[in-house]
């Protein structure tokens, strides 16, 4: 039996979103037609709305349905960095890095991985109005920035934070102050096909998508009402926090002494580590891992059998180590014995690999 171990790439559908797509699904409609099917489809998504509002503490009118959390992220990104700088952090998730393009400046972060709020305050001082991009956990290490100090931050210099929220939600009280927070249905247990970009109350938006006026006005398109269904059926899921956090724990347990966990020293995603093997790549193990029925993921990309440092270990300096880093996300379905498991996978390999390189 395999033991799934990459939530953070996707968790698991939730049998209760399964639900409300098939349902959606077997309902149909298009929530913008004014005729009764129309109007059943319209209530479906605004049930949705006030679910996902009620959940992250946004009010319905503030929460945005889009396509996915890269689409949410590049709509706060292009919409609320027009006309500002664009600072964001050094170990943003691509798709925020993507969108904020070439031109932006880059916050540093600590050794433990946290966005240096020293280093920032001095970037805010030093030019004109800007929008702040850090993430609230970061995808690989499951570090957690510290966001309420940034939106003090940012509001003392009038400048705007946006949070990728993608990983956190779900996981973590989401922290306050900021003024858009992107979300992903699929990283909560939802389907694929279905985001949200929450703001704060007031806050105009322009449309990166125009279309029908769908959403306010805010982002064009006919609304993927299943997927939405389904994610909104997932944030009602129960919290795993306590059952996951004693499992990662038990895992870093299993490999101290023999592997480096990094960011270990600062807070971090309760199903979330990064466990780094000195002097074997990160796709070796993967690989190695994976043959014996564990999945876990490289904390970087390969391409032409080439094996990438990680950016995000990269910034945090931790060297040629950032090569040798894989992610282990727990999902919120995962079994009881799955440290143990782990660990015995996680030790024959590291033998083995250890016995090759001598």
């Amino acid at each position: 039996m395999t033991l799934y171990l990459d939530a953070n790439a996707t968790e698991p559908l939730r049998p209760a979103a399964r639900t409300a797509v098939l349902a959606a699904l077997d309902a149909g409609g298009n929530p913008s037609a004014v005729h009764g099917t129309g109007r059943a489809a319209r209530r479906r998504l605004e049930e949705a709305r006030e679910a996902i509002a009620m959940r992250f503490g946004a009010r319905p009118g503030d929460v945005v349905f889009t396509g996915g959390g890269t689409e949410a992220n590049a709509l706060a990104v292009h919409g609320l960095g027009r006309g500002r700088r664009v600072l964001v952090g050094a170990t943003e998730h691509p798709a925020v890095l993507a969108a904020a393009g070439a031109g932006a400046e880059v916050v540093p972060v600590l050794g433990d991985g946290r966005a240096d709020l020293a280093a920032l305050e001095r970037m805010l001082a030093g030019g004109p109005s800007a929008l702040v991009c850090l993430m609230a956990a970061n995808n690989e290490t499951g570090v957690i920035h510290p966001i309420a100090e940034a939106a003090a931050l940012c509001r003392a210099y009038g400048a705007l934070l946006h949070v990728d929220a993608v990983q956190a939600a779900g996981r973590i009280a989401l922290p306050e102050g900021a003024d858009s927070w992107a979300l992903s249905g699929h990283k909560l247990g939802g389907p694929p096909g279905a985001g949200a970009l929450l703001l704060r109350p007031g806050l105009e938006l322009p449309a990166l998508i125009a279309g029908g006026g769908q959403e306010r006005g805010r982002r064009g398109g006919t609304e993927p009402l299943p997927a939405i269904a389904g994610m909104a059926a997932a944030v009602a899921g129960p919290g795993e926090t306590a059952r996951l956090a004693a499992m990662r724990d038990r895992i870093e347990a299993g490999v101290a002494g023999l592997a480096v966990i990094a960011g270990a020293g600062a807070p971090r995603l309760p199903n979330t580590s990064c466990i780094i093997l000195p002097g074997v790549a990160a796709e070796t193990q993967v690989i190695a891992l994976d043959l014996a029925g564990v999945r876990v993921s490289a904390g970087a990309a390969c391409s032409s059998g080439k094996v990438a440092r990680s950016p995000v270990l990269e910034a945090m300096g931790l060297g040629a180590l950032a090569g040798c880093g894989i992610r282990v996300s727990l999902p919120w379905d995962a079994p009881e014995d799955a440290a143990e498991r782990f660990l015995e996978a996680w030790s024959a390999m590291r033998a083995r690999l250890s016995k090759s390189a001598a």
